[in-house]
């Protein structure tokens, strides 16, 4: 009887370690997609970006021309056109996505969406989920909003940035690294104003904080709602500046029904300002600028 027992209880041991056995492997399998999904996402949007220019009230030429507001690689035609921003733009700001025109040069191919471009157009801004790129032959341009300023961002997948990139960096994946958090819901949502590295505001929503267990202390972090359930984290650790991008990294994460969520830190992830200078990337706030080392997700962009 007591050797069958103990049968009995190796057999329901190893059937529970062949189950959390298999729920780290979905999970590490989860995380290992995630970064190859993030890895071909950043190398589309990011990798290529090659200029990010200010915008002065009136016309602003664009053209490789050096005497252009807006200079653009030499493959480009002298002048392309110009973007026009209001003088007086009392209406800027994120409640107008169309703030900034474009005016063709005569004779020069400019399209957007396969269209050539003739006459003056507004541009809805990449506030949109779905913003006017303009295309000169390679090289793509549309506007940026930094905080509430309008900017032009430029894409060149033949330019310099592009053709040095060195790539992404990872911790091995790890489980204890892959948390459950409880939601603390503030009284009410409010907005809060993130500064960029340019020095810019992003205003942003947040409804409460989340509260959970790392290297066995309590820590809690205050995410952004990017749409009902979903959480977007920017933060620093004990590892940023040192094994990680010293200025944030960022984690997205879905509020569940009973009131956690998952973070899974083996996704935290370097914004593009990591290794391109053409981004504005928001500033951690101060309460979440931890003190804990969370040595997980992405290192340190690979300088040369």
């Amino acid at each position: 009887m007591f050797c069958q027992m103990v049968a009995l209880s190796m057999l329901v041991i190893s059937a529970a370690t062949a189950a959390l056995g298999a729920m780290d492997a979905a999970s590490r399998k989860e995380a290992e997609e995630w970064r190859k999904r993030h890895e071909e996402s950043y190398r589309k949007e990011y990798v290529p970006l090659a200029g990010l220019f200010a915008l002065k009230p009136g016309p602003n030429t664009a053209g490789s021309a050096a005497s252009n507001a807006i200079v653009l690689p030499k493959s480009a035609p002298a002048i392309v056109g110009r973007f026009v921003l209001p003088v007086n733009n009392v209406n800027n700001g994120r409640n107008v996505k169309n703030v900034v025109t474009f005016e063709p040069q005569p004779g020069v191919a400019v399209t957007m969406k396969g269209r050539r471009v003739t006459t003056s157009i507004a541009l809805t801004s990449d506030i949109a989920e779905a913003p006017d790129e303009l295309a000169i032959g390679d090289i793509t341009l549309w506007v940026h909003l930094s905080g509430d300023r309008p900017t032009i961002r430029m894409r060149d997948p033949n330019g310099e940035t592009a053709r040095s990139f060195r790539g992404f960096v990872w911790f091995p994946i790890e489980d204890q690294y892959r948390v459950t958090g409880r939601f603390i819901k503030d009284p009410a949502p409010r907005e809060v104003k993130a500064p960029n590295q340019l020095g810019d505001e992003d205003t942003m929503q947040s409804e409460g904080v989340v509260e959970f267990k790392m290297a066995g202390q309590t820590v809690r972090l205050r995410p952004m709602t990017t749409r009902p359930k979903r959480f977007w984290f920017i933060f620093r650790d004990g590892t940023s500046g040192k094994e990680t991008y010293e200025t944030a990294r960022f984690l997205y994460s879905d509020l569940r029904d009973d009131g956690t969520t998952v973070l899974d830190f083996n996704e935290a992830y370097n914004p593009p300002c990591a290794f391109n200078p053409y981004t504005t990337c928001p500033i951690p706030l101060p309460e979440n600028r931890l003190k804990v080392r969370i040595p997980a997700g992405e290192k340190a962009y690979a300088q040369k």
